[in-house]
């Protein structure tokens, strides 16, 4: 519980990237060690959207990968949908015709793919009622990625929504923190992406306060301000946003929720001397 706020995590599965993509310029003897690389040098990464519910309302914050690969793509990227976001929304006494809001912290492919299904061909969007907030560079870039950016963005991923009408992009570049309805908020942080948010439950509020950190802390081994991917566009911003979030975030207590972490859904961050590291979230059943 995160306030009035129940989260969950659900799932669309998992993939495998490159372990030196993934760390960047930490060396492979640090990063192997906390997660062991197979062959051909891929680590394991989860794909955890959350739901979070407060009566009538029910967001998805973060969409999957998804289903609409070939399978040369599926196997370059280790896809495994041994589970779905579908399956673990539904598992939930939530039907996906319930949700009311989705909300994406950037639009790359792994990010949102999975918020459009496909039958007999056709494109349509997994929740079609709910109301999809997204950073409004992240969708244009989406919609028609440059040759720099088109690795990791497709439009076919935005476009259905688009043609669905159920896009609201938004732009929180100018603003400490926009909030998106009552008791969510997003803020700008950039770096990873041109336009990545990290999207917070409860913050204006008093009591707990939850931070998705999407890809600006992919997973609890993350959380030293050096350990950036390879992926982001400008180290520079990223090294500068991180720090002062993660040290907020130790600060204030805040409740993480990671989503490309394997094994660990939830961890508090904390201060320990000069680095940092994780505390234990008091979970609902104790498990």
């Amino acid at each position: 519980m995160v306030g009035e706020w129940r989260v969950t995590a659900l799932s669309d599965g998992f993939l495998r990237l490159d372990g030196g993509a993934m760390w960047g310029v930490v060396p492979a003897t640090i990063w192997r060690a906390m997660t062991p690389a197979a062959e051909d040098n891929t680590i394991r990464l989860a794909l955890r959207p959350f739901l979070l519910e407060r009566g009538t309302q029910k967001v998805v914050v973060e969409g999957g990968v998804g289903d609409r690969w070939s399978d040369k793509l599926r196997g370059i990227y280790h896809i495994d949908r041994s589970t779905s976001l579908r399956e673990t929304v539904i598992a939930c006494g939530v039907d996906p015709d319930q949700i009311t809001e989705v909300v994406a912290s950037h639009c790359h492919w792994d990010h949102i793919g999975g918020l459009v299904e496909e039958t007999d061909g056709v494109p349509a969007p997994l929740f079609p009622n709910a109301r999809h907030f997204m950073p409004q560079v992240e969708f244009e870039m989406a919609k028609d990625p440059d040759p720099i950016r088109r690795g990791s963005y497709r439009p076919e991923d935005a476009l259905p929504l688009e043609a669905a009408g159920l896009v609201e992009a938004f732009d929180a570049r100018d603003v400490a923190s926009l909030e998106l309805f009552d008791g969510l908020h997003v803020r700008h942080v950039g770096g990873h992406s041109d336009g990545v948010c990290l999207v917070t439950v409860n913050e204006m509020a008093s009591g707990e306060t939850a931070a998705f950190w999407a890809d600006i802390v992919p997973t609890t081994h993350h959380i030293q301000p050096p350990y950036i991917m390879a992926y982001d566009v400008n180290a520079g911003v990223s090294y500068e946003q991180r720090s002062a979030l993660l040290e907020e975030a130790a600060r204030e207590g805040w409740i993480g929720m990671f989503y490309h972490d394997a094994d660990r859904a939830f961890a508090r961050i904390v201060r320990e001397g000069r680095r940092f590291g994780l505390g234990d979230v008091e979970l609902i059943g104790g498990s």
